[in-house]
């Protein structure tokens, strides 16, 4: 349809060889959206383009900006979600700061001197945890917000969140369902086992994962916790990764997915947040261009007007709002030279043979 464009169909598969050569082993996760499988697929795609600073503005899990420093750019990771950035600032802008031992047996001890809050306990009973795990949490965080470094701070909240994920059914907060953990039922999905291990043993487990994760790559690499459209930063290249809205009109929002773990974040105001005659104590709605497919297009448009002066590189999915056509007919205004690469990696959660796609704008 467009004369500058190339269509280059590359498996995920081929690329398994291709090991980036990392100081920094990125944890696995268990977030939606995450794009931690097609890391190789990206890197591969991306690896001879000129650039030596990045934007990664929909920064997420933090895996493709962990990446790039692992390639020695210097890494701008943003995400509007605060959970977001504490993995930005533990696993990007931090170059060397880990949990030692130590740290992790304060953060996992209740302090004689301290008087714990129960805002947990009392707020969200038999909705996702149990009441013990809802105690552990309300100790557990006011320990971390007591540690003095950003970087303890922010790793110890990664570890944190990825204890709340692993036991919960879905790894979801999209609904109160503690009941499924508790039901003595035959299950067709998740794990009993994994569900009712301890919080302390995960926590222990993923800030080691975590302190792997650490390294420095001699630059300064910051994580940042804007609106993309607030951001005033230029970069060599923009990294795209945009929540996605299926043909259907139906968005992703990560704010009602992970809710619970942003709350984490502000422990201290999380009730002002709240919409009361939510059942899962969900977060007050926010309205997002990104998960409004009457605004979609408008929004993409211009997001890449403000970064026409960079490469782009937009991730996207071959079945989605706008079409690839449409994505690669509003670039063409701001870029000469579009190429539009697929992976044939599959969604587990979709239910369509959905194809990665990634554009990159010159």
């Amino acid at each position: 349809m467009y004369d500058n464009v190339s269509i280059t169909v590359n498996q995920c598969g081929l690329f398994d060889n291709l090991a980036i050569a990392q100081r920094g082993v990125f944890p696995s996760t268990r977030y939606q959206g995450s794009k931690n499988k097609l890391v190789k697929w990206i890197d591969y795609c991306t690896k001879d383009l000129s650039f030596e600073t990045v934007i990664d503005v929909f920064g997420g899990t933090g895996c493709i900006g962990h990446m790039f420093k692992n390639r020695r750019k210097q890494v701008f990771y943003n995400d509007i979600l605060k959970f977001n950035y504490y993995i930005g600032l533990a696993l990007i802008e931090n170059s060397k700061i880990i949990l030692e031992e130590d740290d992790i047996n304060f953060i996992l001890t209740k302090q004689d001197v301290v008087k714990y809050p129960s805002f947990i306990e009392n707020t969200f009973k038999d909705i996702y945890f149990t009441d013990a795990e809802n105690q552990w949490l309300d100790f557990v965080i006011t320990n971390i917000n007591s540690v003095k470094n950003k970087y303890k701070r922010a790793l110890a909240h990664y570890a944190v969140f990825q204890a709340c994920i692993i036991k919960r059914p879905y790894n979801l907060f999209h609904r109160k369902n503690l009941y499924i953990r508790n039901a003595e039922v035959k299950r067709s999905f998740g794990n009993k086992v994994t569900w009712d291990a301890s919080f302390d043993y995960y926590f222990r487990k993923f800030a080691k994962q975590a302190n792997k994760a650490v390294f420095e790559n001699k630059r300064q690499n910051r994580a940042l916790n804007f609106d993309v459209f607030d951001l005033n930063i230029k970069a060599d290249m923009v990294y795209i990764d945009t929540p996605y809205i299926s043909q259907k009109g139906v968005g992703i929002d990560y704010l009602d997915f992970y809710h619970f773990l942003e709350g984490i974040t502000d422990y201290n105001s999380w009730d002002k947040k709240i919409e009361k005659k939510s059942k899962h104590k969900k977060f007050k709605s926010i309205e997002n261009v990104w998960n409004n497919k009457d605004k979609i297009e408008e929004s993409f448009d211009k997001l890449f007007e403000k970064f026409q002066n960079s490469i782009l590189v937009i991730s996207y999915r071959n079945d989605g709002i706008p079409s690839i056509e449409k994505l690669v007919e509003l670039l063409s205004k701001y870029k000469k030279n579009i190429d539009v690469k697929q992976s044939d990696y599959k969604y587990v959660l979709s239910g369509r043979a959905s194809k990665e796609i990634l554009i990159i704008a010159q």
